[in-house]
């Protein structure tokens, strides 16, 4: 290769990397203006001078290799607990980028199949091309629809409401759009070229004041009170106790007075997703002693806990979000469905085994995935909660969570430690106001190392614990929506937009045969 094209690679590579300033916690989505517009002028530029396939399948792969290996690298983090990961380091900071990037490659490799020209038809094609590839990669292999670039928006959150009707593939299919819109301005042939751009960018308008109708709606919304309280526990406790044998009596005790619970006061106690080391759903009973000291009728107890169930004579370990009473009786449990490769469970276990690697988060063996995500209905002092449980990365999932949206709130555990005071559990927090919006339901998060937060549905943060603290939120009455368009349609909105995508392109290809 000639010094022209390393040029171009560390260019593609550079333009990559900036995109990222995008996302949260950056939030800078002014940026992909320029970035995804250079990028198709640099791929339409190309076409009229080779169709080199591979080329432009590295192409691809260079723009997204930048971009995920500046806005994932914090998942390193996350084997320095363990010296026995830590020679893992390396690859994984840059095989996890390489992998990813694959699909960005194929985004720009069938770009090239599809021989574009500088019109609106490869403007639509890559907007097309670009989202499918995203909700391949969010799919298939378990799925990692982490940082699409719909989530530039998290903080816009009159703009981010249209994801109540569209979803968030919709919507990243409609960013992508967006944001190339300055390269279709510059390439324009035609009006009808300049009349997309004015469309799209107007839309944006459009968007914010749907969602400025939307927030006038929830605030006259009825009120539903309960006649207790949701306490949100915020914890700081480190991750470390897994490592140095620490004490669970110690954590419990801290745990409590956190939670500050009052004997008058009926309250449900949400607490973070695994807390405990070295107690299992079972063993907790075995602590019901110093529980007594604290907690009586008017109380129960929501918690991420590990369970051990025997089936067919094989045990299988599961990560759950348990609820108990307060002599700590197991009133219902979830075993989390969808679990991080990896992290959770060891993708070819019993191969991988053989050469000393093991999941993560789990000393015996990978968890066991849940066979399904079902609604928890809670009846405390005479009212009911019904709530959609989602353990840690469960909440990244669009479209996928529920299929029927008759429960009240959403109940995300999570435990963020494993990645340290990185941009990581920023961008965790962030799925959590897209699903509370998508739903159209209040979602109650509690981390450890992570954002505590009570988010409505409309996506503002109603009250929040940072990062790192301890504390504790309370909600005792929730405003009620009609159920959200995109709630019940699910990603059926998301194939409706790609019919259209293609309608478009025939229709613009034919008016212009003509």
């Amino acid at each position: 290769m000639n010094n022209r094209a390393y040029i171009e690679f560390i260019f593609l590579i550079i333009l990559g990397v900036i995109t990222s300033l995008s996302l949260p916690p950056f939030n800078y989505f002014i940026i992909n203006f320029a970035t995804f517009s250079l990028f198709f002028l640099f791929l339409i530029k190309k076409t009229n001078h080779h169709n080199n396939k591979k080329l432009f399948f590295i192409y691809g792969w260079l723009f997204g290799f930048g971009y995920f290996l500046s806005n994932l690298y914090w998942i390193s983090i996350s084997l320095t607990h363990d010296q026995n990961f830590e020679f893992l380091i390396p690859f994984t900071i840059f095989l996890i980028p390489s992998f990813l990037a694959l699909f960005y490659g194929l985004i720009t490799f069938i770009f090239i199949i599809l021989k574009p020209r500088k019109n609106i038809n490869s403007f639509f094609a890559f907007s097309l091309i670009y989202a499918s590839l995203e909700f391949l990669r969010g799919s298939i292999f378990t799925g990692f629809p982490w940082n699409l670039i719909a989530y530039s928006f998290s903080e816009n959150i009159e703009i981010l409401n249209i994801i109540s009707v569209i979803g968030t593939y919709g919507f990243n299919l409609f960013c992508i759009s967006l944001f190339i819109t300055p390269a279709l301005f510059i390439l324009r042939e035609t009006k009808v070229d300049v009349g997309v751009c004015i469309f799209f960018i107007t839309s944006l308008i459009f968007f914010y004041f749907y969602g400025s109708l939307n927030k006038e709606k929830l605030n006259k919304a009825d009120v539903k009170n309960y006649e207790f309280k949701l306490r949100v526990i915020s914890s700081n406790i480190s991750l470390e106790r897994f490592y140095d044998n620490k004490d669970s009596v110690l954590i419990i005790e801290e745990l409590i007075k956190i939670s500050n619970p009052k004997s008058n006061e009926n309250t449900i106690f949400i607490w973070p997703e695994g807390i405990l080391p070295n107690i299992s759903q079972n063993d907790l009973i075995e602590y019901n002693w110093l529980f007594k000291k604290y907690f009586n009728e008017n109380h129960l107890l929501i918690i991420g806990i590990n369970s051990l169930q025997s089936i067919e004579n094989t045990n299988n370990y599961f990560n759950s979000l348990s609820v108990y009473n307060h002599e700590l009786k197991l009133v219902d449990s979830y075993n989390k469905v969808k679990l991080v490769p990896f992290g959770e469970f060891l993708p070819f276990e019993n191969l991988l085994n053989k050469i000393g690697l093991r999941s993560l988060t789990n000393d015996y063996q990978s968890f066991s995935s849940g066979k399904e995500r079902k609604i928890i209905e809670l009846m405390h002092k005479k009212s009911s909660l019904r709530i959609l449980p989602l353990i840690c990365y469960e909440i990244i999932y669009s479209g996928q969570l529920f299929e029927k949206s008759n429960f009240d709130v959403i109940i995300n555990i999570s435990e963020d430690g494993w990645f340290g005071p990185s941009i990581g559990p920023r961008q965790h927090f962030a799925h959590a106001i897209f699903r509370a919006i998508e739903s159209g339901k209040y979602v109650l998060r509690s981390a450890n190392n992570g954002i505590t937060a009570i988010i409505n549905p409309m996506g503002i943060i109603v009250q929040q614990v940072n990062f790192g603290k301890n504390g504790y939120l309370d909600l005792k009455e929730i405003k009620k929506i009609q159920p959200t368009i995109f709630s019940k349609y699910g990603n059926k909105i998301f194939g409706l937009l790609i019919l259209l995508y293609i309608f478009l392109i025939f229709s613009f290809n034919k008016i212009k045969n003509e």
